[in-house]
């Protein structure tokens, strides 16, 4: 679990000035040794909310330099790979939406990971027992769950479509962080002992987070000379240095001969990925997926993201309901209803839309929403798990058709990070970005001082021809990435995120319920404690959740399983960032005030 700070350098702290309003940039600030995380900052000129002060700091910078939202998220981003190494980086991938004011248009950038294009459909499955791998650690240390990184082609494109800034300019404040290190604090060393086995089944891993056999110790300056060099190879030869050449073919060596330690006991599956495959990887650009909210227009990911349908068609199947006017816990049993009927449908028709025909405008049709609102009893929960609808036969009235359920298995692991980032111009970026579990794969290119992600466990284990989630060559696994942005009257109004898993989705709905429905501020939308219902016979909720509301939601008929993370002892959802736009260009950026140790929220300037 993130402490609830982290030590700074000097050259970065000097970015950042604690105030009572929040975190403001200062280019002059005396040379402290620590600088609090600040969950909630306000002010104008820019803003920008990460999980990591580092990040915050570099996004601030570039902001103040003159850089645009693009260019600050891009930086935040790179910076992340630095400091939040095992949730984030150049072998992963993720998802950017970009709100651009000059047009008053939203768009994204779709940076998912793929399959290679020799990758069989029983890939997961054990040829030794002809049963599938078990999850962890079998299938998650591995080759064969690397799939080909999409973020360096993500920050281009991005740059590319809205930037001003080179990838080389951007990538800047992190070769700095990388070069002069960053102090360690104790979610970092507690993060790598959590994997010490895996990362200490591959030299390269165990060299680089494993130094003299331990974790590096909390206070310590970590380093990253590798990563830092990698970043310059960017900065000087763009994507191509990453996509081609040497490093394509380390990467691809990596994944298909992974270099094993002597005694580890881990089998560590081969892959499949060629060199062919990184040369032929592209970031997609896309229409954003788009829903009317009580006047409000959202904005999200498109498949092959499932993020953007299923908050879309969630909050279409809440809008005909008037939840301000109930209780709190009625308006939270529309919520974990709506949620349960979107999470059905999202399992039965969403994938990768190049291998599979995705009913997208039917799962975000306002009228397929009311129908589906039609399954809701104010006064009972529906039996778990209920039925798909039926895209097919829809119109709005009810008693509403359904269609045969999906058999889906939630793969998808929490360890990711996302932010929000606004500037002067009124340019907006949501980006969402991971590489899959804590740690990746757990292993490290020799040499290149990042880790590989394992994402293609988001796939489908078992091949099912009429899954939308099934391995294919080429495809990219279904996400639960849900970055969004709001606009209201055709203005930025607030843009949010988070990392999480499948809880993404519900986190991002619930975020927006408390803020638009039930009147908090949104920090206090953040704070508030969270449950998930994924269509689920238990719904997952924090601890804090079932003490305030699980007496009163009960008599609905639902039932509570504490949330706890399979992999660490962490009983938090989510870990949200957000910006709230104001009047004459004022800016609310909020992060977590508890959840993995805080968050970090700054502005440029707090007056005008």
């Amino acid at each position: 679990m993130h402490t609830a700070r982290r030590r700074l350098s000097a050259a970065t702290a000097a970015l950042a000035l604690s105030v009572a309003g929040g975190a403001v940039a200062s280019p002059a600030f005396a040379d402290p040794r620590e600088t609090e995380k600040t969950p909630t900052a306000t002010g104008y000129g820019g803003a920008v909310s990460t999980v990591d002060p580092e990040a915050s700091a570099a996004a601030i910078e570039v902001l103040r330099k003159g850089g645009n939202a693009a260019d600050a998220a891009v930086a935040a981003a790179a910076t992340l790979g630095v400091t939040e190494p095992y949730s984030a980086g150049v072998g992963g991938g993720g998802y950017f939406v970009y709100y651009n004011a000059k047009t008053g248009k939203v768009g994204t950038v779709d940076g998912r990971e793929t399959a290679p294009a020799s990758m069989p459909h029983n890939a997961f499955i054990d040829p030794a027992t002809g049963k599938p791998y078990r999850f962890t650690p079998e299938l998650v240390t591995s080759g064969v769950s690397v799939g080909v990184p999409g973020t360096p082609a993500t920050w281009e494109r991005a740059l590319a479509r809205w930037g001003t800034l080179d990838l080389g300019e951007a990538l800047k404040p992190a070769i700095k962080v990388a070069t002069r290190g960053f102090v360690v604090d104790a979610t970092f060393r507690q993060q790598t002992l959590d994997n010490k086995n895996r990362f200490a089944a591959f030299p390269a891993t165990s060299k680089l987070f494993l130094p003299g056999g331990d974790a590096p110790a909390v206070g310590s300056i970590f380093q990253n000379h590798d990563l830092a060099a990698t970043y310059r190879l960017l900065a000087k030869e763009g994507t191509d240095g990453f996509y081609q050449g040497p490093l394509a073919a380390e990467i691809a060596a990596t994944v298909q001969a992974p270099a094993k330690a002597a005694g580890t006991a881990l089998p560590v599956p081969a892959g499949f990925m060629t060199t062919k495959d990184l040369a032929a990887y592209r970031a997609l650009d896309q229409a954003p997926t788009h829903v009317d909210y009580r006047g409000l227009d959202v904005y999200g990911m498109a498949p092959s993201s499932s993020g953007g349908t299923t908050v879309g068609e969630a909050l279409n199947i809440l809008d005909p309901s008037n939840l301000s006017a109930m209780a709190p816990a009625g308006a939270l049993h529309y919520y974990l209803e709506a949620s349960a009927l979107a999470f059905a449908d999202r399992g039965k028709y969403v994938g990768d839309p190049a291998q599979v025909n995705v009913p997208t405008a039917a799962l975000t049709d306002p009228l397929f929403g009311k129908e589906r609102a039609c399954k809701i009893d104010p006064k009972h929960a529906a039996p778990k798990p209920v039925m798909p609808g039926n895209v097919d036969g829809y119109d709005g009235v009810c008693p509403a058709t359904v269609a045969p359920t999906a058999d889906e298995k939630d793969t998808e692991n929490i360890s990711t990070t996302n932010m929000t980032v606004a500037d002067k111009w009124g340019n907006v970026a949501e980006y969402t970005l991971t590489i899959e579990q804590t740690g990746g794969s757990g292993m490290v290119v020799p040499g290149r001082g990042f880790l590989l992600n394992n994402e293609l466990t988001d796939f489908s284990t078992v091949y099912d021809a009429a899954d939308p989630n099934r391995i294919e060559p080429g495809k990219r696994p279904r996400s639960s990435m849900a970055p969004t942005i709001i606009l209201k009257d055709g203005d930025p109004f607030l843009a949010l995120g988070s990392p999480g898993g499948s809880t993404i989705i519900t986190t991002v709905l619930q975020t927006i319920l408390n803020r638009v429905d039930l009147g908090m501020t949104i920090s206090e939308a953040i704070a508030a404690p969270r449950a998930s219902q994924r269509n689920t016979t238990k719904v997952t909720a924090e601890p804090d959740f079932i003490a305030a509301y699980g007496s009163q939601l009960t008599p609905f008929g639902h039932e509570f399983t504490p949330s706890g993370d399979a992999f660490t002892s962490a009983a938090e959802i989510g870990a949200a960032t957000a910006i709230e736009f104001g009047r004459d260009g004022k800016m609310t950026a909020a992060a977590e005030p508890v959840r993995r140790g805080g968050g970090s929220a700054m502005v440029l300037s707090g007056s005008r």
